[in-house]
């Protein structure tokens, strides 16, 4: 069979489910926009698209986010009928439609079978829109500009056979009809490679340049984004960290994540989210607390999961949006959690039971969470066990999430 992926950062969701196709025997190739891509990656041939039409600077204030996928997905369909030139017709098309590249596809290959990646659907009620007090949305006007923000996905609902949904929430954020076709299947977590490790070690340079070793002996808090954020609940947490450092003299708080804005609003011009929300607190600590809290940025793959393994207790917050990969990482390596009770989150999170659950905005439940697990090694223990023991069954990669794709794919194929 011949599969074609469309990606703006290939592999992305599909990273271990391209090349499990390419080991079965299959012809895959995917189209992809991210600088220094590769021509051939296990076995995935990569063609890379460019786009030279600029956005337009006085276009309407609410088409802002569906002209560039009009572009994008014009750039694909352009590189798609030199595909189909050089004699390349596939079976069955899987997108992310999130970028506009796959829109135009069934123009160039009526007959593909094509499949997305069905993320998220944007609402102006009961999902992330709105939910943060703290940045009130006025909908009188930002409703319309996010209800257009749906104009990509409905394009392709016109075209789309089957979508692909990494939790239950999700999926349940689109519309009707379309949501009758999407299956749920997480992208999947390789709990043979992230595992419980009690010789985990971490070195790290202290406020006094002299390097610090941490392992499990060590008291640590840990807190991951791709970016520190509001949406991911980085303000809540930091807020956290007066309370914390004081009645907790040995612990080390451990923060990974960029200064860039993954999802929502940017900050202020000139500052990030990391710097404006630590400035609120930082004049509470003293200078020996200062030093136990590491901004640690983003860090190498083998060196967040090594933290992960040494991790005392890990906290995980986001608004109701989509399912960040580390939580079910930090499942795996048998972590104690305490994250937020908002959806996805209490798809995996039972409270009690698999982690800890409190509400978004209240930072004392948090703090006062935080300190129970780190003064009773045994509910971590518990916890942490039961974690990992959810994750392996119901997410775990060769097991469970990587047959339930490919046979998501023939399903597709018909």
């Amino acid at each position: 069979m011949r599969i074609l992926f469309i990606h703006q950062n290939f592999p992305g969701q599909f990273k271990h489910l391209a090349p499990a196709l390419v080991r079965d025997g299959h012809e895959v190739v995917a189209i992809s926009n991210r600088d220094g891509s590769p021509q051939s990656w296990h076995g995935v041939r990569i063609l890379t698209y460019r786009h030279e039409r600029p956005t337009a600077k006085d276009i309407h204030p609410w088409l802002a986010d569906f002209e560039p996928k009009v572009i994008r997905g014009e750039a694909v369909f352009r590189l798609a009928l030199q595909l189909k030139q050089s004699g390349f017709v596939p079976d069955v098309v899987v997108a992310h439609p999130g970028w506009g590249e796959s829109m135009f596809v069934k123009q160039v290959w009526p007959d593909a079978r094509l499949g997305v990646y069905s993320e998220f659907y944007y609402n102006t009620i009961g999902n992330d829109v709105g939910f943060d007090p703290e940045f009130p949305v006025d909908l009188t006007q930002a409703g319309c500009r996010i209800a257009l923000k749906n104009l990509g996905n409905l394009v392709n609902f016109q075209i789309v056979d089957a979508g692909l949904a990494p939790t239950r929430w999700q999926a349940s954020t689109f519309p009707l009809p379309f949501r009758e076709r999407i299956s749920v299947v997480h992208d999947g977590i390789n709990t043979d490679a992230i595992r419980p490790n009690p010789a985990a070690r971490l070195t790290l340079t202290g406020a006094n340049g002299r390097e610090l070793v941490l392992d499990k002996s060590a008291e640590v808090v840990t807190f991951v984004n791709r970016n520190l954020e509001p949406y991911r609940g980085y303000h809540v947490f930091v807020r956290t960290l007066p309370a914390l450092l004081k009645r907790r003299p040995n612990l080390h708080v451990l923060i990974v994540g960029g200064d860039e804005v993954s999802y929502g609003d940017r900050p202020p011009a000139g500052k990030s989210w990391r710097d404006l929300f630590y400035s609120e607190v930082v004049g509470q600590l003293t200078a020996e607390e200062r030093a136990r809290v590491h901004f640690l940025g983003n860090v190498a793959y083998p060196n967040f999961i090594e933290m992960l393994q040494l991790s005392t207790v890990h906290v995980y917050l986001t608004y109701p949006f989509v399912l960040s990969w580390s939580l079910l990482e930090a499942m795996s390596a048998g972590c104690a959690i305490v994250a937020s009770d908002t959806p996805p989150v209490a798809e995996v999170i039972e409270h009690g039971k698999t982690g800890m659950l409190t509400g978004f905005f209240d930072r004392e439940a948090l703090a006062e969470r935080i300190c129970a697990l780190l003064d009773h090694p045994a509910d971590r223990e518990r916890l942490g066990s039961a974690a990992r023991q959810f994750v392996a069954q119901e997410y775990d990669l060769q097991r469970v999430c990587l047959p339930r794709q490919k046979a998501w794919i023939a399903a597709l194929a018909g």
